[in-house]
């Protein structure tokens, strides 16, 4: 990641579940099998060259295997 999420993220929200995600066999291919879920909420990240932002963050995931492939989804809000 070339970004740090700092605190917690806000206004969690499911976006998709199970056969809605794209790549569904990858993750329990990759991961393991469980229940897996789209998620997106808003968070403070510190960026790879010092600046903090508010930005949307997406992520996977599946109850006892966690968080997986967080991303940002740009461009930041400030």
């Amino acid at each position: 990641m070339d970004f740090e999420i700092i605190g917690s993220i806000r206004n969690a929200e499911s976006i998709a579940v199970g056969r809605g995600i794209r790549d569904l066999p990858r993750f329990r291919k990759q991961y393991g099998q469980g229940q897996w879920k789209k998620f997106k909420g808003f968070g403070t990240v510190c960026l790879k060259d010092g600046t903090v932002h508010t930005a949307e963050i997406h992520w996977y995931e599946a109850h006892g295997i966690g968080k997986k492939e967080i991303k940002l989804k740009f461009p930041l809000i400030d």
